[in-house]
């Protein structure tokens, strides 16, 4: 079987109706794992690893024998259809079912989350669109919080070792919810009520891997390189398989855990406030600084500046204004 891994399609073409999936039962009980490619539709590298693994599993070259795996190799469709991050807003927020959608991608969610509601793990593959290495995003320690409750922290951080690379960022909702208090309290000039309804929720922060949370699940974000490396594809399909073998879905060989890691936590973000705020330079996630540091300009010339030692992540040059500029990540101990 083959997979088309370009996201152009003219522009002429119907509007997306239907979302794919490919699920190989096994014939003994077992983890039933989910693996999300092009949640945004500029990431192929998820993508094109599961069209690979698809082939291999129909050949014969690898055995699912326990559980289930289901892959979803375009989540969104229309994103993909008309190759950027987005169709009509991002997919990977506000992540829920809704009686009454309003966008494409309330629709997929209509669809995609009884799917995550029907399986233990997820796996979600991304890329990224300035320069860094890979890494695996996870989320709360265990807690009864009211924020996001969770209780499988210890096999979800085992996933998040066992995907490859050795950075392992923490931290993301309740920074997104602080961000969301700041966003709330500034006046909006520019956007529709929709959008600015959104941005201002702290339930906005929910993207596949917190709803997977929410049902009683796991599951992590693996951000597997720039886009356009074609090292990513590989460290996908790398992940994908140590998942399948660390679940015990196929008899593959599991390799060890890394022995260097490196664990981030996210403790800020910035939002770009006008289209003319400017970084200082092409920055890349990871890339670091020293306190006071200036990161960017405001359109005004007030300077951004790094509050303590640490790291910038998902820098966004061309973030819409009002929405996440960068964040900011210090190492934990």
């Amino acid at each position: 079987m083959t997979y088309s891994t370009s996201p152009h399609t003219p522009a002429t073409a119907q509007r997306p109706a239907h979302l794919r999936s490919h699920t190989f039962l096994g014939l003994a009980p077992g983890p039933r794992l989910l693996v999300l490619g092009a949640v945004h539709g500029n990431e192929t590298c998820g993508s094109r690893a599961i069209g690979q693994l698809l082939q291999e599993l129909d050949n014969g070259a690898i055995r699912i024998e326990r559980g289930s795996v289901t892959f979803v190799p375009v989540t969104n469709p229309l994103a993909w259809q008309l190759g950027q991050r987005t169709g009509e807003r991002n997919l990977n927020r506000n992540m829920a079912p809704t009686a009454i959608p309003q966008d494409f991608e309330d629709r997929i969610a209509n669809v995609l989350c009884p799917l995550l509601d029907a399986h233990d793990v997820l796996l979600d593959l991304h890329s990224f669109h300035t320069g860094g290495s890979p890494f695996v995003m996870v989320g709360p320690q265990d807690n009864r919080g009211t924020l996001e409750p969770f209780s499988q922290a210890a096999s979800e951080f085992q996933l998040a070792l066992h995907t490859g690379p050795h950075r392992i960022v923490e931290g993301w909702l309740d920074t997104y919810a602080r961000g969301v208090q700041r966003r709330a309290a500034r006046p909006h000039a520019d956007g529709t009520a929709r959008s600015l309804a959104l941005v201002t929720n702290t339930n906005y922060g929910v993207g596949t891997t917190e709803y997977m949370r929410s049902r009683g699940g796991y599951g992590v974000t693996l951000e597997c390189g720039q886009h356009d490396d074609p090292q990513a594809v590989e460290v996908a399909r790398h992940a994908i398989l140590q998942a399948l073998a660390l679940l015990g879905i196929s008899p593959l060989p599991l390799m060890p855990e890394p022995v260097a890691r490196e664990i981030l936590r996210l403790v800020d973000v910035v939002d770009r406030e006008h289209a003319d705020d400017a970084f200082t330079q092409e920055w890349r996630s990871f890339d670091t600084v020293r306190a006071g540091q200036v990161v960017g300009h405001r359109r005004s010339g007030v300077a951004v500046t790094a509050p303590h030692d640490g790291f910038i992540v998902f820098p966004n040059p061309r973030a819409e204004a009002g929405q996440e500029w960068f964040y900011f990540a210090r190492r934990q101990a």
